[in-house]
């Protein structure tokens, strides 16, 4: 009879019809993803979890970035349905070490549409499925992360991500990760403040 873990294991999430993954589908899609600069980019999607945009946005005014956090005034998050004027966007230290790597690389940003036909070729690439892939699955997915991991925290992740509460909880809060994901997590939110 098969494990927790293993049951799960091949079970995709989606959270409104975006993917969300798992620690081993992260080290799968890094592990295929050819060149640096695009791992560079994949990692500052995911241990940001900053909207798509707000990462373009971020490349051209690499000064909102100040070695710890990220901070976005209204103008720099220009989303239509905001909630907040502004926000502070928390790292972990290896999040502070990936952005610092990325503020610093010559790649731009893909467009959108390029970046989810790049993660559904690196998906295949690892074996993986490819459904729901798209450039909010590291938004979506490092949200879950950190809800999963510090749930005493939903306030500030969500705060820290755009969201309300009810947001953070409705989308995020309910999503069968295994105990073996949770405890693999920590690679990807320890030290998140």
């Amino acid at each position: 009879m098969m494990d927790e873990y293993e049951q799960t294991k091949h079970q995709i999430l989606v959270s409104g019809n975006v993917r969300v993954l798992k620690p081993w589908e992260i080290r799968m899609i890094l592990s295929v993803i050819p060149k640096n600069d695009y791992r560079t980019i994949f990692k500052a999607l995911l241990y940001s979890g900053m909207r798509y945009i707000e990462m373009q946005r971020l490349q051209e005014n690499t000064k909102w970035f100040n070695g710890s956090c990220i901070h976005l005034s209204k103008e720099a998050m220009r989303k239509k349905k905001m909630k907040l004027k502004e926000r502070d966007v928390h790292l972990s230290p290896v999040g502070r070490e990936v952005i610092s790597a990325f503020i610093s690389i010559n790649t731009k940003v893909p467009k959108y549409s390029a970046w989810t036909e790049d993660l559904v070729r690196w998906a295949t690439k690892a074996g993986l499925d490819t459904r729901f892939l798209g450039p909010k699955t590291t938004r979506k997915t490092y949200e879950s992360f950190l809800i999963s991991y510090y749930p005493e925290k939903t306030l500030k992740i969500a705060q820290s991500q755009g969201h309300t509460t009810d947001t953070a909880l409705e989308h995020y809060l309910n999503l069968n990760f295994s105990e073996q994901d949770i405890k693999d997590m920590k690679d990807f939110v320890e030290g998140w403040n």
